[in-house]
């Protein structure tokens, strides 16, 4: 990344505190080593790192293995065929990727993990072993590949991901790493990352949980499971990353697919995905905010990539311990500590052009029955709806070519909104979903269904 801009570098107590946390979390964790990154309005505003271990002197340049961080560029390719029409996220498996045994799973369902699919492979523990004990896909998913029903619930499945690199190679017609490579890795500038490690690189170790010494873990190829966990990275790239999470880059996904991805598409698993798993990303509440990101492990090695949009803040942790160093908390502390001591400035309020089209004649106050609401138009030419003095049902939208406008978020996502008018052009109400919105509450000139009692509004006779 280029030079900081003024504005986004760091106050000298605010890079003190980073160090501290990350000093603590090194000593306490019992880490060999542990780099990190903070990463502020889409640049990288800080590196850091701590190491105890003769040989391991960390920066933003040195890989580490970033185990399921993997998933997440997986999950990048699949919406990339998505957006070119290649396939539709509710497509079963078994349309582009036939013969493996779990056909009827959706593609969404596999990007989300609620396709019921085991959490691991049968067999040996596959993290630790050879990628030659799984040739083909059958041996990843065996005779049983299936936990729950599809679609019920959220489990974490690292098979699942296998399939997805699958389909992206069935699709592409070349290997995943290759595909990864062209369509990701060069166009973001991510020239550290890579399915094999390259130096310099950390080695992975196992701290023993009850005295001061280690041992080295194996670092095994993963094979046909590398789509779930395979990739070795560094601060410095995965930084980039984060910036094109939070905002997209065109040569690889728009800001609205990349946004696609960081909303909840299943429900909570405590320990895992807190708040939910989108489609590739994991989502949580960390340090009192709402963060989107994952997690990864792989022996020798944590990891976790974690950014809040509300802050514009992202930081990155890797450490080379199989266990004790909580990555995805720090993380999230990190995180913290910048957005706390150094809250965003707001974007500077800006009246609209001449030239944009205003719908001011929906903006203000309606009502919903009795229930008070407000429209208002938003800078980036949004519709957005709020109660008034209440929490209710908030959503935004955005207008159509037709002149009605679709939710793009909460209760109202997905639904039309639209401005029906009378025969002088005026408007007589809104319609959202069939619930009709009045200027008045039951206003009696607009067709509330029911009717509405001819005497009026009235007091206690």
């Amino acid at each position: 990344m280029d030079a900081v801009p003024e504005d986004l570098d760091l106050l000298p107590t605010t890079r003190r505190a980073l160090r501290h946390r990350i000093a603590v979390a090194q000593s306490e964790g019992r880490a060999p080593s542990v780099v990190a990154a903070v990463v502020r309005g889409g640049e990288l505003v800080w590196e850091g790192s701590r190491t105890s271990v003769e040989g391991h002197g960390p920066d933003g340049n040195v890989q580490y293995r970033i185990g399921s961080i993997t998933k997440t560029f997986t999950a990048v390719l699949v919406m990339r065929l998505r957006d070119e029409g290649r396939l539709a996220l509710g497509d079963p498996l078994e349309k582009h990727l036939p013969g493996t045994g779990a056909g009827e799973v959706t593609v969404a369902q596999l990007l989300a993990h609620t396709g019921g699919l085991a959490a691991e492979t049968p067999g040996q523990w596959w993290e630790r072993s050879s990628a030659a004990l799984r040739p083909e896909l059958s041996d990843v998913l065996g005779e049983e590949p299936f936990r729950h029903e599809p679609g019920r619930r959220h489990h974490y499945s690292n098979p699942g991901y296998t399939l997805l690199g699958s389909l992206v190679e069935a699709l592409r017609g070349k290997p995943w790493a290759e595909v990864l490579r062209a369509e990701v890795l060069e166009p973001l500038g991510l020239g550290r990352t890579s399915p094999l490690p390259q130096a310099p690189h950390a080695g992975g170790w196992a701290v023993h949980p009850w005295a001061d010494v280690m041992m080295p873990e194996p670092l095994e190829d993963l094979g046909l499971m590398a789509p779930a966990g395979q990739l070795w990275s560094t601060t410095g790239d995965l930084a980039r990353f984060a910036a094109f999470l939070a905002r997209g880059d065109e040569r690889v996904l728009s800001a609205d697919s990349v946004r696609e991805m960081r909303t909840s598409a299943a429900p909570p698993e405590p320990g895992l995905a807190e708040a939910g798993y989108g489609l590739g990303l994991q989502l949580m509440d960390g340090a009192g905010r709402r963060l989107v990101g994952h997690s990864g492990s792989l022996p020798g090695f944590v990891a976790g990539l974690w950014l809040s949009e509300a802050d514009d803040v992202a930081a990155v942790v890797l450490a080379n311990c199989t266990s004790g160093l909580p990555a995805t908390a720090l993380a999230a502390d990190l995180v913290a500590i910048v957005a706390d001591a150094e809250p965003r400035f707001p974007e500077p309020w800006r009246p609209f052009r001449e030239a944009d089209h205003v719908a001011l004649e929906l903006c203000g106050p309606w009502y919903w029955g009795t229930s008070a609401q407000v429209l208002r138009l938003t800078a980036d030419g949004l519709l957005e709806l709020r109660p008034v003095g209440a929490v209710g049902r908030a959503a935004r939208f955005r207008a159509g070519p037709d002149g009605s406008w679709t939710g793009l978020s909460g209760y109202y996502a997905g639904e039309t909104l639209r401005a029906v008018r009378r025969e002088d052009g005026s408007v007589s109400h809104l319609d959202l979903g069939s619930f009709v919105f009045t200027r008045e509450p039951y206003d009696p000139q607009a067709p509330v269904p029911g009717g509405v009692d001819p005497r009026g509004w009235r007091g206690i006779g």
